[in-house]
């Protein structure tokens, strides 16, 4: 499967520097080559999501068991309205890296596929002590938006007042929360309230200009480091027949933020006949782990089929239980 275009001028070191250290186990073209479309999936995802995904779907196959990987790939299908995929995803990056976070994503996710209910309880699972006041915010936005998709508004309206929110300090968070509740409101008959809080909250605010950093001393240790360390073997999975069909999940699988990016200058090169060596070794190396890949993502499938959920007690103060949280991960679904 032939790959998407990267530009030239988009380079390894343009990777946030954490998210190239999760790269360290490939060789260092593979290694290279899938930071390059990382870097553009997080350029792409807002104005063309489906270019995001192609290139996230393509660093997924030079390094399937990579965390940060699957998480754009997570991210990406997101964007594009893939939720049984992003699901997914988001469930093997727990997996892999052992952290539970996008749960704002992993509960809108389910609202996408007509599952409020779930949605709702992937809310009330979620410690709030634990969560950014992003995530408390997107959380109860999926959650009020889960409530209305019930025909429960009034408790959709509840949710956005609740201790989930807590202290609100960002201006553009207050203002995606008001926005929400004016939905509510209007969805209540209370037009007048609803008008005069879109009007308060004014127009979206215009992007800011991307700030580039230069990092010439990190590219430098990179580059020195490649001399001195012997590459390992590319990291590589195949996605199983399910996931490239993107069939549903059988459970639910949080906002990954794929756009934080310094830039670094390149300061050592390869040559043209090593590179080539390498990246036809990384090939080989790919098809080799393919069936070891294959049954290794059939044997998550299996062990994740979901249980019954049994009926739990409702707590008459709990604003869950009652009906009073509903929360919503993403503008374009409120």
């Amino acid at each position: 499967m032939s790959e998407p275009f990267v530009p030239d001028e988009i380079e390894p070191q343009m990777l946030d520097r954490e998210a190239r250290a999760r790269l360290r186990t490939l060789s260092k073209n593979n290694a290279d080559l899938v930071a390059r479309h990382l870097v553009m999936a997080g350029r792409l995802i807002d104005e063309d999501p489906a270019a995001a995904y192609e290139h996230a779907q393509a660093a997924m196959r030079r390094a399937g068991r990579v965390d940060v990987v699957r998480e754009a790939l997570a991210v990406t299908a997101y964007a594009t309205g893939n939720y049984a995929e992003a699901l997914r995803e988001l469930r093997t990056v727990r997996r892999l890296s052992g952290i539970d976070a996008h749960r704002p994503m992993e509960a809108d996710c389910e609202r996408g596929l007509g599952r409020p209910e779930r949605a709702l309880t992937i809310v009330a699972e979620s410690d709030p002590k634990k969560l950014s006041e992003h995530d408390r915010v997107e959380l109860a936005i999926v959650a009020s938006g889960a409530r209305a998709d019930l025909g429960e508004n009034e408790a959709g309206l509840l949710v956005l007042e609740s201790s989930l929110v807590g202290k609100v300090t960002q201006p553009e968070l207050q203002r995606r929360l008001d926005l929400v509740r004016a939905d509510r409101l209007e969805e209540l008959g209370r037009t007048d309230e609803a008008a005069a809080l879109r009007e308060a909250a004014g127009p979206e605010p215009e992007l800011e200009e991307e700030i580039v950093v230069i990092d010439l001393e990190d590219g430098a240790a990179e580059a020195a480091a490649s001399e001195d360390v012997e590459p390992a073997e590319p990291e590589s999975a195949a996605v199983s027949d399910a996931e490239q069909a993107g069939t549903e999940p059988a459970d639910a699988a949080g906002s990954g933020d794929a756009d934080s990016q310094s830039v670094v200058e390149e300061v050592a090169t390869e040559s043209p006949d090593a590179g080539h060596a390498d990246d036809a070794a990384d090939e080989e190396s790919d098809v080799a782990d393919v069936a070891s890949a294959e049954a290794d993502e059939e044997l998550d499938e299996a062990a994740e089929q979901p249980e019954a959920e049994p009926d739990e007690a409702e707590d008459p103060n709990d604003p869950f239980e009652q009906g009073e949280l509903d929360l919503e991960s993403g503008e374009e679904r409120r």
